[in-house]
């Protein structure tokens, strides 16, 4: 396949920007110059790369053309900083776990922020490896141990879940502990319908999760307000309890665990392409000695 930058940097900018006209923007080109560029690039794969529309979409045969246009895009900058120690601040896109965000990662990112661009994409861990496969970030946080293709992991150690509640509502709906019927019958909370933990706790205690009342709320942070404020029980992260307890804003109120044996602990990894680039690896040093800290590093 013979391609050249103009193009690879064109089919990045139009999957990052969402449309030709804002490709066409970032590039300081017309809309004609990316639609030429991106056909171009197709003719040369023999196949199309990208389903036009909005926003426009990487197709499967154009995720590993993707990949490699990042990568080459992020070596050439590598390459220009140490030819002239200038340059803009390299871009480096990662996927994050939703709680991990809000507990543990961005303040192990943070004293890199100052050297390199993040462009930080927040899915459930189960689904951070698609990104990877499909070219969207050059490495994730994820729950997936099966290395993408093309990328190398490195456990992080396990985030552990505990069933929690409002005291309230606890004592509403649990009297007696989370029996079977009260499982069936109390509110829950849910980060999305791709968020597993708390039917893989109900599935523990019920024969079927069918018509237990769920909110879906897709935020970690307003989850956590979600069940302070009493909308439902939902599975939290343990290291998030010490900020759940305290009351943060009005009506919230403290979390407490209802059922302390009732832990899920999920294993985390982080996957990164098999690519010698020191903003990469920066990042990769960054996460894995804070999950040794807060996650304890166990594999």
């Amino acid at each position: 396949m013979d391609v050249d930058l103009a193009q690879l940097r064109t089919l990045v900018a139009v999957i990052d920007e969402g449309t030709l006209e804002a490709a066409a923007r970032l590039l300081n080109v017309t809309p004609s110059a990316v639609s030429q560029r991106l056909r171009a690039l197709e003719v040369a794969a023999g196949r199309v790369l990208v389903q036009r529309g909005r926003p426009s979409t990487v197709t499967a045969a154009g995720e590993p053309v993707l990949r490699l246009a990042r990568q080459v895009g992020l070596l050439v900058a590598d390459a220009g900083r140490q030819l002239d120690g200038s340059g803009p601040a390299p871009v480096v896109p990662i996927a994050v776990n939703a709680d991990s965000l809000a507990t543990w990662a961005l303040p192990a990112l943070a004293p890199l922020a100052d050297q390199l661009r993040f462009d930080l994409h927040s899915s459930d861990q189960t689904h951070t490896s698609a990104l990877l496969r499909a070219g969207t970030v050059m490495g994730a946080v994820t729950s997936d141990a099966e290395p993408v293709a093309g990328c190398r992991v490195t456990p992080l150690g396990r985030m552990r879940y505990l069933p929690c509640a409002a005291p309230g509502f606890a004592d509403r709906w649990f009297p007696h502990g989370p029996d079977a019927p009260a499982l069936h019958r109390a509110p829950v909370v849910v980060f999305d319908r791709r968020d597993d933990l708390q039917h893989a706790y109900l599935r523990r205690h019920l024969t079927s999760t069918e018509d237990v009342p769920i909110h879906y709320v897709p935020s970690s942070a307003d989850f956590l307000s979600a069940v302070s404020l009493g909308f439902g029980w939902g599975m939290l992260p343990e290291l998030q309890l010490d900020a759940g307890r305290r009351p943060q804003a009005a009506g919230e109120g403290a979390i407490v665990p209802f059922d302390p044996a009732g832990v899920v602990d999920v294993l985390l990894y982080w996957q990164q392409w098999r690519l010698e680039s020191d903003p990469l690896d920066r990042v990769a040093d960054a996460l894995i000695q804070a999950a040794r800290t807060r996650l304890g590093g166990r594999g």
